[in-house]
């Protein structure tokens, strides 16, 4: 029987993934996380379905060394791809980010218009669209890749004229799709979320997969009866493939308390 109290495990090609961490962190706070940002690999959108396998794989074995009890994918991509392949080979319980967002998108859509913006692996792997399909076949679904969002958000350029400038030419042919409903598909996405929303406008709901993901991870722990005991005192742990204090300057201007230490691994060894 596992250990209810261990952490739960949660890796991203980079820095995007804080976001389902920091959610994971607000809603469930009796839990505990270990992080593996890929920071030597990023990013994982313009690379193969094959390539995201392997990628995935060596990083689930360095977080079962950790002891966790749980994985969240906490990358559209890396969801998109190996999601399938993990769930068939893996005896913990693991969830991804592309289930949760398409669900509530498909929730809160009045017209049966629904955008998802993303990498282009995640708008290729048509996965959004396929989830969508299958509760709903009769909505529309429309995508974007927006592959400049992730560098600028891991350059800090979140209130920036130049974020404006390219986020507004990608929305554009969102805004003339009539959706009204926008799926955040790409973790790095939701710390644009001002930005999207001063584009899209107000008629459009704004989905953040992260948050989204949270809420189902304990559902999950509750039915796999691994919820944290109530007076659990939280740990959290941090680790990357490189770029270690680049990674602890970002963490720190969005996580809600502060990293004092991120540890760098070769995660090529694993």
């Amino acid at each position: 029987m596992r250990d209810c109290n261990a952490p739960v495990g949660v890796f991203d090609s980079g820095v995007g993934g804080l976001t389902v961490a920091r959610e994971i962190i607000r809603q469930l706070p009796n839990e505990s996380v270990v992080y593996f940002g890929d920071t030597a690999r990023v990013p994982y959108g313009s690379k193969s379905k094959d390539t995201i396998i392997r990628y995935s794989g060596q990083i689930i074995r360095f977080l079962k060394t950790k002891g966790v009890k749980a994985i969240v994918i906490a990358c559209n991509t890396a969801s998109a791809f190996a999601l399938d392949t993990i769930e068939k080979q893996l005896d913990l319980p693991v969830i991804g980010v592309v289930k949760p967002g398409a669900k509530t998108a498909v929730a809160t859509t009045k017209n049966k218009r629904i955008g998802v913006i993303g990498t282009e692996g995640t708008i290729k792997s048509a996965l959004y669209t396929e989830y969508i399909h299958g509760i709903d076949p009769q909505i529309e679904v429309v995508g974007k890749a927006c592959p400049l969002f992730c560098p600028l958000v891991e350059e800090g350029m979140l209130h920036d004229k130049v974020t404006d400038e390219i986020a507004a030419r990608y929305l554009k042919t969102l805004q003339d799709e009539d959706i009204d409903s926008l799926i955040l598909g790409c973790t790095h996405y939701p710390l644009l979320r001002s930005t999207v929303a001063k584009i899209m406008g107000p008629e459009v709901n704004l989905v953040n997969p992260a948050y989204e993901t949270a809420l189902e991870l304990g559902t999950l722990l509750e039915q796999k009866q691994l919820r944290a005991d109530e007076n659990h005192r939280a740990e959290y742990a941090f680790y990357v493939s490189d770029a270690a204090e680049k990674f602890k300057d970002f963490a720190n201007s969005i996580m809600p308390f502060h990293i004092e230490f991120i540890e760098e691994i070769q995660i090529e060894a694993y």
